[in-house]
């Protein structure tokens, strides 16, 4: 077998600098599942494509017919002009060769220019006394316009990626039905066309949803079967013949989304009906293009409506939401394989393969995120319009994006269905043309990106990144050099989603935790980071860890970093992690809601403290 053809490595060094090779029949099944028919089968090279750079005239092979994006056609031209436009272009040969698919990228990111600080959060935690039992886009707008009060720059969130429409409710942001849309739980209610008017109906609903505000643990399914009933009631309500100023916003958001909307909400209509796993579906449905998903989207007509109809008003709340202050929105590295896109994208996956991490210092066991990848070369024959889609998405009213695991546009590790991590492998993606793909949609959106650089990284992953602008992703827990030496272009934090908190590591039940779920911790690395921690704040055993939070945040302002970021879990003391890679159900993983609630922040004195340092030294 010609490994490198496929772009399978078949060895790598770990993050303890040991050489791994996976076993024969992993690597053996995972070029079955690129397609690989036999020893001497070779990739298919697909349509071509060409990508070029802003402003460099390109000499053409022969004369071509280039046609620009907005459709206007520049006839028989031998070079590409210099200031031909960024976009997605067409070149067509005069010879009637085969058309190539042109694109004109800036390769740089758009630029972060200046020096600021925020706050990060996961949205479903942040509730107000107003919420549903959950937090919503509501109260991220309540969040903004708080954290532009206190001088922050950026509202970091969780990815807000669509689940499946049936219960039980997907809790983890990084396990999306969909990247392409939403998840309706988000909406606020209140804010929704046509609430105002249910009168008793939205007072009871309403009501219920408050009480589950009494319980720290989220109930997403009884969050979404009472949003979901009175959403369902609205859509009726304000969707009716004559209804021209309610319908004309909505009817300009379909034809705005296409083909990609009705697929997804094709999808869910159906999953309401046989589940929320497509895989399980009837055979005749599995296909999003057979005849029978045709004949059943006509008799679903409504409920694929309503469907599209949830989405239009997350866009707009989410347009909203960043009306006081710009949001960092978060890009998952991949989706359920039972869910919309890989329903949608079924060709291009790889479904008997899981997506993962080796083993390293701090998951001595690795992880299998049980996410499937795309086929590189069968991406690549599909334009990459599944990633352009899912990028334009992620772009859409953020000012920022964090790309989850951002080694995974370089290589991703592949672990066959039924292994563990030990048995997998990386596998080679075409990086150049996925950041230039990347910076094309980050400057068209004017946001920044950050890229989620932790883990086991080549160098020269850092080095392209940095070429590309895409700001670096450091946490204090994982650094071995001087805050002050920290790179400029970066982010900053203490801690992140997978990661003990402050309050965690500095009264020990983290690592407590870790032994009573029987997670394998490295002990020694755990107590050099807690003594790392130590020596940063510099403060007696018994102090409460919210001063504790406030003095490392303090010291954490010495970095140059662009961007420094603190988590609300911190700032409130907040010992729980907001997952525990590693389990399943034995820890309640993306369903702890924050202790105090929205209103109280703005007296809350670990709010107040690290505001005020990050404010005053950035």
């Amino acid at each position: 077998m010609d490994w490198a053809a496929w772009e399978i490595d078949t060895g790598y060094w770990d993050a303890l600098g040991t050489w791994c090779e996976p076993p024969q029949h992993s690597l053996d099944a995972i070029a079955k599942a690129m397609g690989a028919e036999s020893d001497q089968y070779q990739p298919p090279s697909g349509p071509p494509m060409w990508f070029v750079e802003a402003g460099h005239g390109e000499f053409l092979q022969t004369p071509c017919d280039l046609r620009l994006e907005d459709g206007t056609t520049l006839n028989r031209i031998e070079a590409l002009p210099p200031d031909a436009p960024l976009g997605y272009h067409e070149l067509h040969p005069l010879d009637g060769g085969a058309m190539t698919r042109l694109v004109i990228s800036p390769r740089r990111c758009h630029p972060h220019h200046e020096h600021a600080w925020g706050w990060s959060t996961q949205l479903y935690a942040t509730r107000s006394r107003q919420s549903w039992g959950i937090g919503d886009l509501g109260d991220l707008a309540t969040l903004g316009k708080l954290a532009a009060g206190q001088g922050a720059g950026i509202i970091a969130t969780n990815p807000l990626h669509a689940c499946g429409p049936t219960n039980p409710q997907q809790a983890s942001p990084y396990y999306p039905s969909s990247r392409r849309y939403r998840n309706p739980i988000y909406l606020h209610i209140e804010n929704v066309p046509g609430a105002a008017g249910l009168g008793d109906i939205l007072t009871t609903a309403a009501k219920a949803g408050q009480d589950l505000n009494q319980m720290r643990q989220i109930d997403r399914d009884q969050v979404w079967a009472l949003k979901r009933e009175v959403l369902l009631q609205c859509f009726i309500d304000t969707n009716v013949a004559g209804n021209t100023r309610n319908n004309h916003g909505f009817d300009l958001y379909v034809a705005q989304e296409g083909e990609a909307l009705v697929q997804y909400a094709t999808y869910c209509a159906i999953a309401e009906i046989h589940g929320n796993d497509w895989r399980h579906w009837p055979s005749s449905l599995r296909s999003p293009n057979s005849e029978s998903v045709t004949h059943l989207y006509l008799e679903l007509g409504e409920s694929v409506r309503f469907h599209s109809w949830l989405q239009w008003q997350l866009d707009e709340q989410l347009g909203k939401a960043g009306g006081e202050l710009s949001i960092m929105g978060d890009l998952a590295i991949g989706v359920d394989p039972g869910g919309a896109d890989a329903w949608a994208w079924q060709d291009l996956l790889a479904l008997d393969i899981n997506v993962g991490a080796p083993p390293d210092k701090f998951n001595t066991q690795g992880q299998n995120w049980g996410l499937p990848p795309f086929i590189p070369h069968k991406l690549r024959a599909a334009s990459y319009e599944p990633f352009i889609e899912t990028l334009r998405s992620a772009f859409r009213h953020v000012g920022g994006l964090r790309i989850d695991h951002v080694m995974g546009l370089f290589r991703l590790f592949w672990i066959p269905s039924g292994g563990d991590a030990s048995q997998g492998s990386f596998i080679r993606y075409p990086a150049s043309e996925l950041l230039d793909l990347v910076a094309l949609e980050s400057h068209r959106a004017h946001a920044f990106v950050v890229g989620e650089d932790l883990g086991t990284v080549e160098d020269e992953v850092r080095v392209e990144l940095a070429e590309r602008n895409i700001l670096s992703y450091r946490l204090f827990w994982f650094e071995t050099g001087p805050i002050s030496e920290y790179p400029e272009q970066a982010l900053t934090a203490m801690t992140t989603h997978d990661l003990p908190t402050v309050a965690g590591r500095w009264t020990g039940k983290d690592l407590e935790t870790q032994h009573e779920l029987g997670l394998f911790p490295n002990e020694q690395g755990e107590r050099d980071i807690n003594h790392k921690l130590a020596e940063l704040v510099d403060c007696p055993a018994n102090t409460s860890p919210i001063e504790v939070a406030a003095r490392a945040y303090a010291a954490l302002t010495c970095a140059p970093s662009q961007l420094v970021v603190a988590t609300l879990d911190d700032a409130l003391g907040v010992i729980e992690r907001p997952n525990m890679p590693g389990t399943i159900d034995q820890w309640p993983n993306w369903s702890l809601a924050l202790p105090v609630p929205i209103e109280d922040f703005p007296q809350h004195p670990g709010i107040q403290a690290i505001a005020e340092a990050l404010h005053l030294n950035r």
